[in-house]
Protein backbone atom coordinates (compact mmCIF):
# COMPACT_ATOMS: atom_id res chain seq x y z
CA UNK A 1 0.00 0.00 0.00
CA UNK A 2 2.76 2.75 0.95
CA UNK A 3 4.60 1.61 -2.39
CA UNK A 4 1.50 2.00 -4.40
CA UNK A 5 0.90 5.44 -2.64
CA UNK A 6 4.22 7.11 -3.38
CA UNK A 7 3.96 5.93 -7.03
CA UNK A 8 0.30 7.72 -7.43
CA UNK A 9 2.07 10.54 -5.81
CA UNK A 10 4.58 10.61 -8.15
CA UNK A 11 1.62 10.50 -11.03
CA UNK A 12 0.64 13.99 -9.61
CA UNK A 13 -2.51 12.05 -7.14
CA UNK A 14 -3.09 14.17 -4.80
CA UNK A 15 -6.33 12.40 -2.83
CA UNK A 16 -8.60 12.80 0.01
CA UNK A 17 -8.24 15.94 2.50
CA UNK A 18 -6.68 15.56 5.81
CA UNK A 19 -9.30 14.61 8.61
CA UNK A 20 -9.19 18.60 9.66
CA UNK A 21 -9.97 19.73 6.49
CA UNK A 22 -12.05 17.43 4.70
CA UNK A 23 -16.08 18.67 4.73
CA UNK A 24 -16.96 15.34 5.51
CA UNK A 25 -14.65 14.52 8.23
CA UNK A 26 -16.13 14.24 11.76
CA UNK A 27 -14.04 17.43 12.79
CA UNK A 28 -15.45 19.78 10.28
CA UNK A 29 -19.32 18.12 10.41
CA UNK A 30 -19.24 19.38 14.22
CA UNK A 31 -18.10 22.68 13.29
CA UNK A 32 -17.96 24.29 10.07
CA UNK A 33 -14.36 25.92 9.16
CA UNK A 34 -14.67 29.12 8.69
CA UNK A 35 -13.16 28.51 4.69
CA UNK A 36 -13.24 25.86 2.23
CA UNK A 37 -9.28 24.49 2.90
CA UNK A 38 -9.10 25.32 6.36
CA UNK A 39 -9.04 23.48 10.01
CA UNK A 40 -12.53 24.05 12.24
CA UNK A 41 -10.00 25.12 15.38
CA UNK A 42 -6.00 25.39 15.86
CA UNK A 43 -3.79 22.69 16.06
CA UNK A 44 -0.95 23.49 18.80
CA UNK A 45 2.01 20.99 18.76
CA UNK A 46 4.81 21.08 21.56
CA UNK A 47 8.29 19.66 22.33
CA UNK A 48 7.36 20.55 26.05
CA UNK A 49 5.56 20.25 29.09
CA UNK A 50 3.59 17.72 31.03
CA UNK A 51 0.49 17.29 30.40
CA UNK A 52 0.71 15.06 26.95
CA UNK A 53 -2.41 12.60 26.38
CA UNK A 54 0.09 9.87 26.58
CA UNK A 55 0.56 10.06 30.68
CA UNK A 56 -3.61 9.67 31.28
CA UNK A 57 -3.80 6.12 29.04
CA UNK A 58 -4.79 2.99 29.64
CA UNK A 59 -2.72 -0.61 29.62
CA UNK A 60 -5.69 -2.91 29.15
CA UNK A 61 -5.39 -5.76 31.41
CA UNK A 62 -6.51 -8.52 29.47
CA UNK A 63 -9.12 -8.71 26.95
CA UNK A 64 -12.06 -6.38 27.21
CA UNK A 65 -13.19 -3.23 25.89
CA UNK A 66 -11.28 -0.12 27.62
CA UNK A 67 -13.93 1.37 28.72
CA UNK A 68 -15.41 -1.69 30.94
CA UNK A 69 -12.12 -1.45 33.35
CA UNK A 70 -14.45 0.94 36.14
CA UNK A 71 -17.23 -2.08 36.23
CA UNK A 72 -14.01 -4.87 36.30
CA UNK A 73 -12.34 -2.99 39.23
CA UNK A 74 -15.42 -2.72 41.38
CA UNK A 75 -16.39 -5.89 40.52
CA UNK A 76 -13.24 -7.22 42.14
CA UNK A 77 -12.95 -4.69 44.99
CA UNK A 78 -16.25 -6.07 45.92
CA UNK A 79 -15.61 -9.77 45.69
CA UNK A 80 -12.46 -9.24 47.18
CA UNK A 81 -13.86 -6.98 50.07
CA UNK A 82 -16.60 -9.40 50.90
CA UNK A 83 -15.52 -12.92 49.85
CA UNK A 84 -19.20 -14.71 51.03
CA UNK A 85 -20.05 -13.16 47.55
CA UNK A 86 -18.38 -16.47 45.72
CA UNK A 87 -20.35 -19.06 48.06
CA UNK A 88 -23.53 -19.08 46.11
CA UNK A 89 -24.50 -17.46 42.33
CA UNK A 90 -28.19 -17.66 43.42
CA UNK A 91 -27.79 -15.65 46.27
CA UNK A 92 -26.61 -13.12 43.92
CA UNK A 93 -30.05 -10.67 43.03
CA UNK A 94 -28.54 -8.78 40.46
CA UNK A 95 -25.86 -6.22 40.06
CA UNK A 96 -26.19 -2.33 38.79
CA UNK A 97 -23.51 -0.66 36.95
CA UNK A 98 -23.31 3.47 36.58
CA UNK A 99 -21.60 4.35 34.37
CA UNK A 100 -20.80 7.40 31.71
CA UNK A 101 -21.31 8.60 28.79
CA UNK A 102 -20.46 7.55 25.84
CA UNK A 103 -19.52 3.75 27.56
CA UNK A 104 -23.53 3.97 28.49
CA UNK A 105 -24.65 3.75 25.05
CA UNK A 106 -21.99 1.61 23.66
CA UNK A 107 -20.73 -0.72 25.68
CA UNK A 108 -23.91 -0.87 27.81
CA UNK A 109 -25.98 -0.94 24.61
CA UNK A 110 -28.89 -3.14 25.10
CA UNK A 111 -28.04 -4.43 21.19
CA UNK A 112 -25.51 -6.53 22.50
CA UNK A 113 -27.26 -7.59 25.66
CA UNK A 114 -27.15 -11.17 23.75
CA UNK A 115 -23.53 -11.19 21.98
CA UNK A 116 -22.98 -14.55 19.88
CA UNK A 117 -19.61 -13.90 18.59
CA UNK A 118 -16.07 -12.97 19.74
CA UNK A 119 -16.06 -9.68 18.54
CA UNK A 120 -19.75 -8.40 19.73
CA UNK A 121 -19.10 -10.38 23.58
CA UNK A 122 -15.97 -8.63 23.84
CA UNK A 123 -17.50 -5.05 23.48
CA UNK A 124 -20.55 -6.20 25.73
CA UNK A 125 -20.10 -4.63 28.87
CA UNK A 126 -22.84 -7.09 30.30
CA UNK A 127 -21.05 -9.95 28.82
CA UNK A 128 -17.66 -9.12 30.43
CA UNK A 129 -18.76 -8.49 34.29
CA UNK A 130 -20.74 -11.46 33.55
CA UNK A 131 -18.18 -13.78 32.36
CA UNK A 132 -15.71 -12.86 35.16
CA UNK A 133 -17.96 -13.06 38.30
CA UNK A 134 -19.06 -16.78 36.68
CA UNK A 135 -14.99 -17.39 36.33
CA UNK A 136 -14.78 -15.82 40.09
CA UNK A 137 -17.22 -17.88 41.06
CA UNK A 138 -16.71 -21.02 39.71
CA UNK A 139 -12.99 -20.34 40.83
CA UNK A 140 -13.74 -19.03 43.80
CA UNK A 141 -11.05 -16.28 43.93
CA UNK A 142 -10.70 -12.96 42.82
CA UNK A 143 -7.89 -10.84 41.32
CA UNK A 144 -6.86 -8.92 38.47
CA UNK A 145 -4.89 -11.75 37.46
CA UNK A 146 -6.77 -15.02 38.79
CA UNK A 147 -9.57 -13.35 36.64
CA UNK A 148 -7.73 -12.01 33.47
CA UNK A 149 -10.17 -12.80 30.27
CA UNK A 150 -8.24 -14.63 27.69
CA UNK A 151 -9.04 -15.64 24.28
CA UNK A 152 -10.71 -18.88 25.38
CA UNK A 153 -13.09 -16.62 27.79
CA UNK A 154 -14.66 -15.78 23.91
CA UNK A 155 -14.88 -18.80 22.25
CA UNK A 156 -18.11 -20.87 21.32
CA UNK A 157 -18.69 -22.40 24.67
CA UNK A 158 -18.08 -19.51 26.69
CA UNK A 159 -20.46 -17.82 24.76
CA UNK A 160 -23.50 -19.94 25.74
CA UNK A 161 -22.28 -20.58 29.09
CA UNK A 162 -25.60 -21.30 31.29
CA UNK A 163 -23.82 -20.04 34.50
CA UNK A 164 -23.02 -16.71 32.30
CA UNK A 165 -26.04 -16.17 30.83
CA UNK A 166 -27.96 -16.68 34.17
CA UNK A 167 -25.88 -13.61 35.42
CA UNK A 168 -25.94 -11.29 32.36
CA UNK A 169 -30.04 -11.55 32.97
CA UNK A 170 -29.34 -9.69 36.35
CA UNK A 171 -27.25 -7.12 35.44
CA UNK A 172 -29.14 -3.58 34.78
CA UNK A 173 -27.06 -0.38 33.67
CA UNK A 174 -27.36 3.52 34.39
CA UNK A 175 -26.53 6.37 33.01
CA UNK A 176 -24.77 8.64 36.05
CA UNK A 177 -25.40 11.80 34.36
CA UNK A 178 -23.52 14.68 34.08
CA UNK A 179 -21.93 14.31 37.45
CA UNK A 180 -20.29 10.82 35.74
CA UNK A 181 -19.58 12.38 32.28
CA UNK A 182 -17.32 14.73 33.20
CA UNK A 183 -14.78 12.58 34.93
CA UNK A 184 -14.07 10.78 31.99
CA UNK A 185 -11.31 11.21 30.29
CA UNK A 186 -9.81 11.83 32.73
CA UNK A 187 -10.76 8.48 34.26
CA UNK A 188 -13.13 5.46 33.83
CA UNK A 189 -15.81 6.90 35.87
CA UNK A 190 -18.03 3.95 37.46
CA UNK A 191 -19.65 2.35 39.93
CA UNK A 192 -21.16 -1.33 40.70
CA UNK A 193 -23.37 -2.54 42.96
CA UNK A 194 -24.31 -5.60 43.99
CA UNK A 195 -27.76 -6.51 45.65
CA UNK A 196 -27.25 -10.42 47.38
CA UNK A 197 -29.62 -12.35 49.39
CA UNK A 198 -27.85 -12.19 52.53
CA UNK A 199 -25.24 -9.34 52.51
CA UNK A 200 -27.52 -6.75 51.18
CA UNK A 201 -26.71 -3.92 48.88
CA UNK A 202 -22.84 -3.78 48.19
CA UNK A 203 -21.61 -0.43 46.37
CA UNK A 204 -18.11 -0.46 45.04
CA UNK A 205 -18.20 3.33 45.29
CA UNK A 206 -16.76 5.63 42.62
CA UNK A 207 -13.76 4.32 40.69
CA UNK A 208 -12.06 6.31 38.63
CA UNK A 209 -8.71 5.02 38.11
CA UNK A 210 -8.60 1.24 37.60
CA UNK A 211 -5.48 -1.14 37.43
CA UNK A 212 -3.89 -0.52 34.21
CA UNK A 213 -4.86 3.23 34.16
CA UNK A 214 -2.04 5.92 33.95
CA UNK A 215 -3.33 7.50 37.21
CA UNK A 216 -3.60 4.25 39.17
CA UNK A 217 -1.46 4.04 42.32
CA UNK A 218 -1.48 0.27 42.99
CA UNK A 219 2.01 -0.50 42.23
CA UNK A 220 0.65 -3.84 40.69
CA UNK A 221 0.74 -2.69 36.83
CA UNK A 222 4.36 -4.05 36.12
CA UNK A 223 3.24 -7.72 37.19
CA UNK A 224 -0.05 -7.58 35.98
CA UNK A 225 1.23 -6.90 32.35
CA UNK A 226 4.09 -9.78 32.56
CA UNK A 227 1.33 -12.11 33.59
CA UNK A 228 -0.86 -11.06 30.15
CA UNK A 229 2.17 -11.11 28.10
CA UNK A 230 2.94 -14.58 29.14
CA UNK A 231 -0.40 -16.18 28.95
CA UNK A 232 -0.96 -14.58 25.76
CA UNK A 233 2.39 -15.64 24.63
CA UNK A 234 1.98 -18.87 25.71
CA UNK A 235 -0.74 -19.68 22.93
CA UNK A 236 1.59 -19.05 20.33
CA UNK A 237 5.59 -19.76 21.39
CA UNK A 238 7.39 -22.43 22.79
CA UNK A 239 10.05 -20.40 24.81
CA UNK A 240 7.57 -17.64 26.19
CA UNK A 241 10.79 -16.86 28.84
CA UNK A 242 12.81 -16.07 26.11
CA UNK A 243 10.96 -13.79 24.34
CA UNK A 244 9.89 -12.04 27.12
CA UNK A 245 13.82 -11.36 27.32
CA UNK A 246 13.72 -10.88 23.55
CA UNK A 247 11.43 -7.35 24.46
CA UNK A 248 12.53 -6.15 28.07
CA UNK A 249 15.67 -5.91 27.65
CA UNK A 250 15.87 -3.60 24.26
CA UNK A 251 18.22 -1.23 25.56
CA UNK A 252 20.96 -3.78 25.63
CA UNK A 253 20.60 -4.91 22.35
CA UNK A 254 22.78 -4.12 19.32
CA UNK A 255 21.70 -3.27 15.72
CA UNK A 256 21.65 -6.74 14.56
CA UNK A 257 19.60 -7.68 17.77
CA UNK A 258 16.98 -5.19 16.28
CA UNK A 259 17.08 -6.25 12.87
CA UNK A 260 15.83 -9.97 14.26
CA UNK A 261 13.68 -9.02 17.11
CA UNK A 262 10.68 -10.40 14.97
CA UNK A 263 12.33 -13.80 13.96
CA UNK A 264 11.15 -15.90 16.12
CA UNK A 265 8.95 -18.99 15.94
CA UNK A 266 5.35 -19.25 15.99
CA UNK A 267 3.34 -22.42 16.84
CA UNK A 268 1.04 -23.52 14.31
CA UNK A 269 2.56 -21.41 11.75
Amino acid sequence: MAVLSMSRAMRGFVGPADIFRNPEAIFCLFEKPARADSSPFDLTLSTAGDDFAVMGMHFKLGLYEHQSAGAIQGLIDLLTKHPALLDDAERIRGLEITIYEPAFHIIADPAKRDPRTRQSADHSLVYIVATLLRKALQQRRAGWQELMLMPADYDDASLVDPLTRRLMDRIAFRHGGHDYDVRYPDGIPTTLVIEHETLGRLSSGLVMYPEGHARNTSGRLDALLAHKFRALATLGVADVDALWQRFSSLEQQSAADIADLYDFEIRGL
